[in-house]
């Protein structure tokens, strides 16, 4: 990072810890966030309520300032209740709100928010709006979407199917769609996790120089415009949305992606326990069969579940 305000406090070794994207990480780290999210959700359950803060909890007198230039249903609601259940609060900001929409920069709506609140999650339009908060945010700055990535979500994926299918290391996703964000984020995760990570989609929409990346740093990534070839053998295919909310080419990825749809006929093709996810919201009938997301192999309300116990540990690795 090259902003003058985090220079001055790394060269003080009090830089703030930002979760920005799963490929700044090392490994060892990522592992250890979801450990501790798995031993965080283990303790919830021994809880009769779920939004009550943790015994012991982690966070109590912080405040997450959560910036959204985006709609969301399952980052709010998440990064809330994850927050109050570590014994925080949340303060919701939405960009036209602020002085954003009057053209206050986002370094100096960094700065203001750094001498307000503790973190500052953000759900941003365009990624660089992400790494100029960061830049000169003097608290940590955590990625709840941008058009670049979604870590946040990946790493719950992970959680999900390690719950259902053991350490993650070596097992095979398939991917199914377009190569946006969310296909990114998985990317940076295969490097960092040892996964097989297969991506099964139409040329103009693949996402080359992610895929590149991956095989410089000695991950097995492959891209091929065949979804059948992708699912074959996997242990996990997933998907996401063919129209996301900065496309303004709708019809024309609908037109791209129509063999790219998961059917049962396809996830038949994966190994016989293999599961399907989603990060929602789901389209019923366009990326998905709903007799595939309603099914029994779906482990999609898991997943929309552990994006809590995945954030939960996000923060405390920040904060705590």
């Amino acid at each position: 990072m090259k902003g003058a305000a985090t220079a001055r406090l790394r060269e003080q070794g009090t830089a703030p810890r930002h979760f920005l994207d799963i490929d700044q990480l090392d490994g060892a780290t990522l592992r250890a966030i979801l450990d501790h999210a798995r031993a965080m959700k283990r303790a919830r359950a021994a809880l009769a309520g779920r939004i009550t803060p943790d015994p012991s909890p982690l966070l109590a007198g912080r405040v997450l300032a959560m910036l959204f230039e985006r709609p969301s249903t399952r980052t709010r609601v998440s990064f809330q209740i994850a927050m109050r259940q570590l014994g925080g609060d949340t303060l919701l900001l939405r960009g036209e709100e602020l002085q954003l929409g009057r053209g206050e920069t986002v370094a100096d709506t960094a700065r203001v928010l750094s001498r307000y609140v503790d973190a500052v999650m953000v759900r941003a339009s365009n990624h660089a709006h992400l790494t100029e908060m960061a830049e000169h945010a003097s608290v940590p700055v955590i990625n709840g979407l941008t058009d670049r990535s979604h870590p946040c979500q990946v790493m719950a994926d992970i959680l999900t199917i390690e719950e259902r299918l053991g350490s993650i290391r070596g097992k095979v996703v398939a991917w199914c769609g377009a190569g946006n964000n969310v296909a990114h984020s998985w990317i940076h995760a295969a490097v960092r996790f040892g996964f097989e990570l297969r991506l099964a989609c139409p040329a103009e929409l693949a996402p080359a120089q992610a895929v590149a990346w991956a095989r410089e740093h000695g991950g097995k990534v492959a891209a091929t415009t065949d979804a059948a070839a992708a699912a074959r053998g996997a242990d996990c295919v997933t998907t996401d949305t063919w129209v996301s909310m900065s496309d303004n080419d709708g019809e024309r990825r609908k037109k791209l992606l129509a063999g790219y749809q998961v059917t049962a006929a396809l996830l038949a093709t994966a190994n016989p326990g293999a599961i399907f996810l989603h990060c929602l919201p789901a389209h019923r009938g366009e990326e998905v069969e709903a007799a595939v997301i309603d099914g029994p192999q779906s482990a999609v309300w898991d997943e929309a579940e552990n994006r809590v116990h995945a954030q939960k540990a996000i923060l405390a690795w920040c904060l705590a």
